[in-house]
Order: structure tokens, then sequence, then C-alpha cells
């Protein structure tokens, strides 16, 4: 829930990947940065193009069918692929792209494809950039103020996080809103306890957004402890009693602290 500032700004509302993205440019508007906001929503919309699973046409189903990824296409399918394989390492195989057998990068496209539409605007002369992908948020400049859904409560926030200056980033999962569908890739079923929600904050949506795949996939035990091993990491957990607790890393980005159930609702 960003606050809308006291400058015009810019929004857009983007539908494609299967969600929705909202854009909000809180500075004076400029042909620069319309144009910038239009190769955003092109970015997302391209994204969609290259790593959708579901288009016959995509890169991934290509790599899938054994057949040449395009030309035009081949620095962003690499890229995403070698980032993929890096997430595998640097989670200990918790986020796996293969977990399933055929290549799904998925689980990583969204918030990399978020993070880069952001940081375009934020090149091109946008000072405060408020970009959500489905509920996954990367932040430029502040303040901003995020609120984040209670998974148990319907219309209240477990926590309000306040960033003054970002980069900052925010991605969560948990099943609240389409059933549990990360799956632990040790077990191939859904984590046997499960988090009610795991939200992880980082300076980048790419980074958050594996973490909190990662760690809601092993469930609730020892996964405080390992998320606070993290470098640079922030996050806040929901557990499906309605207990709630905070993890924080070394070097955690520059934002206050989730003000822990506020109930807003």
């Amino acid at each position: 829930m960003p606050e809308p500032g006291g400058s015009p700004g810019l929004r857009r509302v983007v539908r494609t990947m299967g969600t929705v993205f909202s854009c909000t440019v809180r500075d004076t508007p400029s042909p620069g940065l319309h144009r910038a906001l239009d190769e955003a929503e092109a970015l997302l919309h391209r994204a969609d193009e290259v790593f959708s699973p579901y288009r016959p046409d995509s890169a991934v189903s290509l790599e899938r069918a054994g057949a040449p990824v395009p030309k035009a296409w081949r620095a962003e399918a690499d890229e995403v692929r070698a980032l993929c394989e890096a997430a595998g390492y640097d989670t200990g195989g918790r986020f796996d792209a293969w977990y399933a057998g055929p290549y799904d990068p998925s689980g990583l496209v969204k918030g990399w494809a978020v993070e880069r539409a952001a940081r375009l605007l934020h090149e091109a002369g946008a000072a405060h950039v408020c970009l959500n992908g489905g509920g996954d948020i990367q932040l430029y400049g502040g303040p901003w103020r995020v609120g984040i859904a209670h998974p148990l409560r319907p219309d209240s926030y477990a926590a309000v996080v306040e960033s003054a200056q970002g980069p900052l980033a925010l991605a969560t999962s948990g099943p609240a809103e389409r059933g549990c569908h990360i799956i632990d890739p040790d077990t191939q079923a859904p984590p046997g306890n499960a988090l009610a929600s795991l939200t992880v904050l980082a300076s980048g949506l790419t980074r958050a957004d594996v973490l909190a795949t990662a760690a809601y996939a092993v469930g609730a035990a020892g996964v405080r402890a390992w998320l606070e091993q993290q470098p640079g990491v922030a996050a806040l957990a929901v557990e499906e009693d309605g207990r709630a607790w905070t993890a924080r890393g070394i070097a955690a980005p520059d934002f206050t602290m989730p003000r822990m159930l506020r109930r807003v609702g």
C-alpha cells in the first residue's frame, strides 16, 4: 500500500504474466519519464513473451522442446538461467528451477522483471518509484509506507514497513492468495510445517523473491536462523497459529523495521 505523495506523478497499470503490475512514479512528469514508463511496460510484456512456460513460442518452451532460442532473446534467456543456477547454489538447493523436471524459471522471473523495470525508471531520472507486481514490490527513493497483508485476518495488515530511502524490495510467499503452490524440493510436496506467510526484504526484488520462495518451501523449522545468516536481508513471518516473528541479517537495507501486527483494517 504505497502512500501517494504531493506530486502529480505518473501511474500505470499493466496486465501480463497472469497478474497485475502497478507502477507509481512520484516525480514531476517529463517526456523522458513518460518514455521510460512506456519502456518499463514493454519490458514486462517482453518478460512474458520470453519466459512464460504457457506460451508455446516462448524461449522456455523452445528450450524444453530442444529448439534454438532466437538470437534476440538469447542474452535475457542466458541471464535468467544463470540467475536460476546461482539461486539454487546460494540457497543450498532450496530454490530449484528444475524441481519438477523441465526448466521453469517462473519463481524468479517476475521479481527479476519488476526489479529491471523499476531500475529503468530510476536510471531515467525518477527519484521515487514504486513498482508492485502481484504484491511483490520494488521501491526507489522515499519515503514510502507499505502494508503487508495479514494472511489470517482479511482486511488487516501484519505489519507496515517504512522506507525512508530505497532501493528496497519486498516479496511475500504463502498460500493466502492462491493456495499452497510452493513445493519442498526434498519431498516434492508442500512443506509439512508451513508458515501462513513469509515476507523477505532486500535491496533487490530478484533476491527477495528467491529467498521468500526458498525459505517458505522448507517450512517454519530452522528458517529464522537461516534467514538471519543471509547478508542484507530482513524477514517477517506469520505462523499458522497467528504468532509472528522477524529476522534481520547483517547489513540489511536501510528501512524502518515493520511495526508488528499493527491492525489497520
